[in-house]
C-alpha cells in the first residue's frame, strides 16, 4: 500500500508561524524528511516512533542533492509511510516543492500541499518593514537573487524589475549582491534607494542592517552578513525605525535552553520566547510509567486506609488519577484525606480535580513540607505518598520519625529521551547557548548522563545556568557548574523574574 506525502510548509523560523494543517500533519507522520531551514523545534511535534531525516542543503558544503531527495521522499511513500516533507518557508516560494511535487505526480504517489509562511514577508515583518504601503509602495516583488547556475541566460528582466515595481524581495542573494545592486542601478533604480539586509529573520539570533543602493555592499561586509538572509529593496525600508518591534523585547538574542520534560515545558517555553528569546527544548527527563503498576493499584484499592495523601510533583498527582481512573474509583471515596503539595504548580494540579489542598508550604521543598506537616500528621496515621522511583528520602524518612505510617509508592519513573542524545552535535556545536535551564535534580544529572564522556563544565563554560530552586542547585554544584540564577521562590513564574533581572544586568554592566 502506498503512503502519503504531505509537503508543508514549515514558516521562516519562528516554530510558532507553523499553520494549524501544517501541526496536524507532523502530528500523524512516520518520517519527517526536513531541510536546513526548518527549525528543529517543530520536530517535537512529530511521533516519537516517527524517523526523523536530514536532508539540508547548506550553501558552499557537500551535501544530498535534490534528486536524492526526491528519491528518498518516493521511497518512503511506496513504503506505505505518511511522509511530512517539511521546507523552510512555503514549498512552492523559491522551495523547490514544485520539483518535488511533480516527482511525486509522475510515480502516481498521493501528495497535499500544506503553505507556509514565506520569509519573504514574515522577515520584513519581525524587522519592522511592511513590504507594501499606501504611501510607499503599492507593489512587492518576489526574485531568487541565486537562480539556477546551469542557466545560460538570466531569466530577471532587470530593466522591468528595477523600476517597474515598488518593492523588491531578493532571496538567497548576499553573495550575489553586488551583482543585484550594480543591475538594479545601471537599469535606473536611483542609489539613494533604501536597502535592508535581513539574517535568521524571525529568529532571536535576527540581524538587520540597512543602507542604500550606493552603500549596502559595504554595509553587509562590515556586519559580516551571510546566508540565510534576503534583501528588501524600496522606500518602505524608511519605516523600519518607527515600527520595529521584535528587537525590543527583553531577551531578544538570547538563546536559552529548556531541559524540562516536553509535555511539562510549555509554559516556561511559551513565557520566555514572549519575551524575545530563541527557546531550544532539549529535555534531559521523559515521564513513564513505573515498572509495574501494582503497588500503585494495591494502595489506590485501600485508599479508605489512609489519613494523608502528600503529592511533590505534578506527575505524581497525573500518574496516581490515571490509575484511580482504570481503578474505577469514585472522586468521592478521598473524601475522609487530608491532601498536602509541595508547591503551587502541584497545587493547581489538585485543584483542576477540584480538591482541596490543605496544606501548601511557604517553602517550596521535602524540608518546607515537613515542616508544614509537623503538628499535623499524628503518630500512627498512614500516609501516602505516590512519587517518582528515584526521589530524595527525607520526606518519608522524617515522617516516619514522628510516627507515621509512610507508604511509598513508585507512580512514574523518568527516563533518559532518545531524541536528546539525536540531538545532542546539533544543540552544544552550532550556536552558542546563552543559558541553560534546569528545573529538577534530575535534569541535571540526566545532562550529565547524555554529555558523557564529557561532563556538564566542559560543555557548559560558556553558558550561564540557571536553577529553579535549592536543591537543584546544589546538584549543579555537584556537577561544578557555576550557577548564576536561583529565584527566591522556588516556581516557574519567579525563575522567569529572575531570569529577566539577570540579562538586564548582564546588560547594564560595562563591557
Amino acid at each position: 500500500m502506498i503512503g502519503k506525502v504531505y509537503l508543508i510548509g514549515a514558516g521562516p523560523g519562528d516554530p510558532e508561524l507553523l499553520s494549524l494543517k501544517g501541526l496536524r500533519c507532523l502530528q500523524q507522520a512516520d518520517c519527517v524528511i526536513y531541510d536546513y531551514l526548518v527549525n528543529p523545534e517543530l520536530l517535537v511535534h512529530a511521533p516519537a516512533e516517527a524517523e526523523r531525516i536530514f536532508v539540508g542543503k547548506v550553501g558552499g558544503q557537500k551535501s544530498i542533492t535534490q534528486e536524492q531527495i526526491s528519491a528518498l521522499v518516493l521511497n518512503k511513500a511506496k513504503a506505505g509511510k505518511t511522509v511530512a516533507r517539511l521546507k523552510g518557508g512555503d514549498p512552492f516560494v523559491f522551495g523547490r516543492g514544485g520539483e518535488e511535487a511533480e516527482e511525486l505526480a509522475r510515480a502516481g504517489v498521493p501528495f497535499e500541499i500544506v503553505p507556509g509562511i514565506t520569509s519573504g514577508y514574515a522577515a520584513p515583518a519581525y524587522a519592522g518593514i511592511p513590504v507594501t504601503h499606501r504611501d510607499f509602495s503599492p507593489s512587492v516583488a518576489f526574485i531568487t537573487g541565486h537562480e539556477d547556475p546551469q542557466k545560460e541566460t538570466s531569466m530577471l528582466a532587470w530593466d522591468k524589475v528595477a523600476t517597474g515595481i515598488g518593492t523588491l524581495v531578493f532571496f538567497m542573494g548576499v553573495r550575489n549582491l553586488p551583482e543585484i545592486v550594480e543591475n538594479l542601478v545601471r537599469h535606473g533604480r536611483s542609489p539613494e534607494t533604501p536597502v535592508a539586509l535581513i539574517q535568521w529573520g524571525t529568529l532571536s539570533r535576527q540581524e538587520v542592517v540597512t543602507g542604500t543602493l550606493s552603500n549596502i555592499v559595504n554595509q553587509a561586509e562590515a556586519a559580516g552578513l551571510s546566508s540565510p538572509a534576503i534583501t528588501i529593496v524600496g522606500d518602505v525600508v524608511r519605516l523600519r525605525e518607527g515600527l520595529r518591534w521584535f528587537e525590543k523585547r527583553p531577551l531578544f538574542g538570547k538563546r536559552i535552553l529548556i531541559t524540562r520534560p516536553r509535555e511539562q515545558s510549555e509554559a516556561l517555553r511559551s513565557q520566555l520566547s514572549a519575551l524575545g528569546a530563541e527557546v531550544i527544548s532539549f529535555p534531559t527527563i521523559e515521564i513513564q510509567a513505573p515498572d509495574s503498576w501494582t503497588p500503585l493499584d494495591r494502595a489506590i484499592q485501600q485508599i479508605e486506609d489512609y489519613h494523608w495523601l502528600l503529592f511533590t510533583s505534578v506527575n505524581g498527582v497525573r500518574s496516581f488519577f490515571s490509575r484511580f481512573r482504570v481503578q474505577r474509583r469514585d472522586i468521592r471515596d478521598l473524601k475522609h484525606l487530608r491532601i498536602a503539595t509541595i508547591g503551587p504548580a502541584t497545587q493547581s494540579a489538585v485543584q483542576e480535580l477540584l480538591l482541596q489542598v490543605e496544606v501548601l508550604p511557604d517553602d517550596f521543598k521535602a524540608e518546607g513540607l515537613l515542616e508544614s506537616l509537623r503538628d499535623k500528621v499524628l503518630k500512627g496515621q498512614r500516609v501516602l505518598l505516590p512519587r517518582a522511583k528515584e526521589a530524595r528520602e527525607i520526606l518519608p524518612i522524617e515522617l516516619q520519625k514522628q510516627g507515621a505510617q509512610v507508604d511509598v509508592v513508585e507512580a512514574y519513573q523518568s527516563v533518559l529521551p532518545p531524541i536528546s542524545r539525536e540531538r545532542l552535535d546539533e544543540v552544544f556545536l552550532q550556536t552558542p547557548i546563552d543559558m541553560i535551564v534546569f528545573t529538577s535534580s534530575s535534569t541535571v544529572t540526566n545532562l550529565a548522563r547524555i554529555l558523557a564522556p564529557l561532563t556538564p563544565r566542559d560543555v557548559l563554560a560558556q553558558t550561564a545556568v540557571a536553577c529553579i530552586g535549592p536543591i537543584t542547585t546544589q546538584t549543579a554544584r555537584d556537577w561544578a557548574l557555576e550557577v548564576a540564577v536561583q529565584p527566591s521562590q522556588y516556581q516557574v513564574s519567579a525563575l522567569i523574574d529572575a531570569i529577566l533581572d539577570y540579562f538586564s544586568k548582564a546588560t547594564a554592566e560595562p563591557k
